[in-house]
């Protein structure tokens, strides 16, 4: 069996229906089962953490249309289609085709309000897995195991050891809180299930994260030790490593060398680089020796709408028809390319490169001036329904492809990035070479994707800006470009600006306080300690 966490999810949500106050979670099982029950036996511990695990993949337990987050619609909620169209959409990576879709127009026209639908779930659905992890970690005690008979050394160890991973996976959701939000309620296992909690700002759950992490990080299996879609040491140091990256950006103090070392850590942890750049985004994308976690799919026993389901039926074009070559049946154009992403692959130097996956050319142009029609713009085909073998998955709607939140390559990039920087490279500066060691790594990248035709990168090919474009170039469509373009100081503002941007068809400059997002209103009214971040 492929996946072994993600079978039990369906089986363990229904035990989590008491959350935070600010969150009104709702069992959909008609057979109801009290925590005793759920928690009476090892088994029911593994399945309570596949539980939590779920929250990211599932959006309810009775197929795709349902949800337990009352109120919000499923297509709205589910975690990483919602941080994929906030990390991307936003940005200059992808329109979607169909306005009339809930929060899809604000979005990708950066005219975003605190009544935003999609804002409202990604809201939502994290601060649900926040209260799922508080849910398992009052439940995992070493008294609760005591009083309900659990007391086997290895029983009580593996418990132990789930409770390690629900601390990351609850830091990690405050991780997304603090970058898209900017602030957080905090609430943890100490606090009663009615508990409304105080708002943290940025510092503040910065600080958490970081203590978190660091308390629990020796206790973690080591990197590639832990089953497949589980965390291990490698995701905890990629959290932090990707938060001391972004130290600086979120206004708080460089750690540049720090994330430098998580870097070092995490390559040495025995990750290597898939051969071929494209089988990272089929459906045995599992198989992958450069993933370092992801968001897992089955298109039978985790049906959803999830990010790779929508990519992959979005990115077949309207006028090529081409769902069978990626395995599914297709949305009818739903996604398209802006200009400013395809020119990213312009040049001799990424004629044959892997990475580029564009589609144009016939009756396809490049300009989108009207976002309704879809043959503006061009298509992009990086992600699979079919595995590396070309066999389809088992459903042409509900794709067997994981959702890559981290991998190796990343990783290179951040590094190469970080060093820059701490060498003294600003926005715009050109003065800061790349040391050996971020040209080893931007170099292995180059090979992987141009198969080693191309003479290796020296150190004054290499700015930042290069940096900014090579994430696009490898990362794209995987959930980081927001967070670059305004680490790079090109999201707000004018200095950079795409199709669409503001609300322009060529672009416009949008207020400095669209680096966060709003504070959902129905969160607002909710929970009294929140307020709304400046400028909305």
């Amino acid at each position: 069996m492929k996946k072994l966490v993600i079978i039990t999810m369906a089986l363990s949500l229904s035990v989590f229906t008491s959350c935070e106050k600010d969150l009104d979670v709702q069992s959909e099982n008609a057979l109801d089962i009290s925590a005793d029950q759920q928690y009476s036996t090892p088994a029911g511990y593994r399945q309570a953490l596949a539980g939590v695990y779920g929250n990211l993949t599932l959006t309810g337990t009775n197929g795709p249309a349902s949800s337990y987050l009352e109120g919000i619609d499923a297509g709205t909620s589910q975690f990483a289609r919602c941080l994929w169209y906030l990390q991307n959409l936003t940005t200059d990576e992808a329109v979607w085709s169909y306005e009339n879709d809930e929060g899809v127009r604000e979005l990708q026209r950066n005219i975003w309000t605190s009544n935003n639908p999609i804002l409202l779930g990604m809201f939502s659905r994290t601060m649900a897995q926040v209260a799922f992890a508080n849910d398992f970690l009052r439940q995992s005690t070493p008294e609760k195991l005591a009083s309900r008979g659990i007391t086997n050394p290895s029983d009580v160890a593996n418990i132990n050891d789930y409770r390690n991973e629900v601390r990351v996976l609850r830091a990690y959701a405050y991780y997304v809180m603090m970058d898209l939000f900017g602030k957080a309620p905090m609430v943890t296992e100490n606090n009663p299930l009615d508990f409304a909690g105080p708002e943290f700002n940025r510092q503040q759950l910065y600080t958490f994260i970081d203590t978190e992490l660091n308390a629990i990080m020796n206790n973690l299996k080591p990197a590639r030790t832990n089953e497949y879609g589980r965390v291990d040491r490698a995701v905890a140091q990629m959290i932090l490593a990707k938060m001391y990256l972004n130290s600086e950006a979120y206004g708080l103090t460089s750690k540049y060398q720090e994330c430098m070392n998580l870097c070092t850590s995490i390559i040495g942890g025995g990750y290597t680089l898939n051969v071929n750049y494209l089988d990272n985004f089929k459906a045995d994308n599992h198989l992958s020796s450069e993933m370092i976690f992801t968001i897992q799919s089955d298109g039978i026993v985790t049906q959803n709408y999830g990010a790779t389901t929508v990519i992959i039926n979005g990115q077949v074009g309207s006028i090529e028809n081409n769902g069978s070559e990626f395995g599914v049946g297709g949305w009818g154009g739903a996604l398209r390319l802006r200009k400013q992403f395809v020119q990213k692959f312009d040049g001799n130097a990424f004629e044959f490169d892997a990475r580029k996956t564009v589609f144009g050319g016939g009756d396809r142009s490049l300009e989108i001036n009207n976002i309704a029609l879809q043959k503006e713009g061009y298509i992009l085909k990086k992600y699979s329904n079919r595995n590396s073998f070309g066999v389809p998955g088992p459903s042409s709607t509900f794709v067997d492809t994981d959702f890559p939140l981290f991998r190796l390559s990343d990783v290179y990039l951040m590094y190469a990035e970080a060093q820059m920087r701490k060498d003294g490279a600003t926005n715009g500066s050109s003065t800061t070479s790349a040391s050996s060691q971020s040209l080893t790594y931007l170099n292995a990248l180059r090979d992987r994707a141009n198969g080693y035709d191309f003479p290796d990168f020296s150190s004054s090919d290499v700015t930042l800006d290069f940096i900014l474009d090579e994430r696009a170039r490898e990362l794209h469509w995987e959930g980081h470009r927001r967070q670059d373009l305004i680490r790079f100081g090109k999201y707000t503002g004018g200095s950079y600006n795409w199709a669409w941007k503001g609300n322009g068809v060529n672009g416009v400059s949008i207020p400095a306080h669209m680096k966060v997002f709003p504070i959902p209103a129905n969160n607002l009214l909710a929970n009294p300690n929140l307020t709304q971040n400046t400028g909305y």
